[in-house]
């Protein structure tokens, strides 16, 4: 379906858990309150969910946490949703700390993509920037990913004075790997507000600097709002995704389900509708909700404006929370 300001909504991110096996320092680098089992959604709530909004048009699905993998069963409802009529593209996204355990599950499920993050080559600086991940595991996962012929992305936040330096280093994994290597600004939501965001106009400018023959790429890599560029003859793309410094609110195509069953419009705003009391009613009841909501999507963020921080209506929940 279509929002009131003509935007086709087809997207959208599915939050399983508020919990992770990491501690981030962008994310959740205190840890956070666990929501007690009895408010999260349960498999087949979800499924449900999104089962009727395909019926709206809502077609694409990425699978998020926290965490997605901490879940027990988590492939289970993969593969339920994967199956759903209506639903052409299910994706999923992880820390790669333990996707070698269910790499060979999701190709035979016929997962769409996956998407791992990773901000540092250096296992020193991994660990503090994860509170205690291993770099080894998440590296083995890009490699077990990208052999499998699941469509792999690496997605990279970087911050100054602190992990700049390894831009270089980690675009060059799209060559190696044959992967899409994706720089994304940090956005102001959570721990993520004081954080001091690298913009991606600068990082282009590093990467042609390196690599000249660095050209724009045209070809369709996903759902997303990312502009991605390649090298002739070489595999892998570099992809940029610039909220803050290239906003793309125009072109937005997506909403959001956390885990307690909020369905959120745009990341940047508290506001959306829980659809938690729908669920006790008709799929009828469910599908109107959903759309209602999806009407209710502002035309762009706020996160570009002065009073973001304490207008009162804006994002203060912790990624990992509302589905990062």
């Amino acid at each position: 379906m279509t929002d009131k300001y003509g935007r086709k909504i087809d997207y959208m991110r599915v939050s399983i858990t508020d919990r992770c096996d990491l501690r981030c320092r962008y994310c959740m680098p205190d840890g956070c309150e666990k929501v007690s089992m009895s408010k999260i959604l349960t498999y087949e709530e979800i499924e449900r969910i999104c089962r009727v909004a395909a019926d709206l048009g809502i077609n694409r699905i990425k699978i998020t946490g926290g965490e997605p993998f901490v879940r027990l069963g988590c492939t289970d409802l993969i593969r339920n949703i994967k199956a759903t009529d209506g639903i052409e593209e299910v994706t999923v996204t992880t820390n790669g700390q333990t996707l070698d355990r269910y790499i060979d599950e999701l190709k035979e499920i016929g997962v769409d993509g996956i998407n791992i993050s990773l901000d540092t080559l250096d296992p020193e600086m991994f660990a503090y920037i994860t509170g205690g991940g291993e770099l080894a595991k998440t590296l083995r996962s890009v490699e077990l990913s990208a052999a499998s012929g699941i469509k792999t992305k690496v997605n990279c936040l970087m911050q100054k004075g602190f992990n700049e330096d390894e831009i270089n280093g980690l675009a060059d994994m799209a060559f190696i790997h044959g992967v899409d290597v994706r720089f994304i600004e940090i956005m102001p939501v959570g721990a993520g507000y004081s954080s001091r965001g690298v913009s991606n106009e600068e990082i282009l400018r590093m990467l042609c600097d390196k690599w000249p023959d660095l050209e724009p790429d045209s070809s369709v890599h996903g759902n997303g709002p990312a502009v991605y560029y390649r090298r002739a003859g070489v595999p892998g793309a570099i992809g940029f995704i610039s909220a803050l410094s290239g906003k793309f609110c125009s072109e937005c195509n997506r909403v959001r389900l956390t885990s307690q069953g909020q369905l959120k419009p745009c990341l940047c705003y508290e506001a959306g509708t829980d659809l938690k009391p729908y669920l006790a009613g008709t799929d009828m009841e469910l599908r109107e909700a959903i759309r209602t909501a999806i009407l209710e999507k502002p035309e762009e963020h706020c996160f570009d404006e002065k009073h973001f921080e304490d207008d009162g209506r804006t994002e203060h929940r912790l990624m990992s929370q509302i589905g990062g």
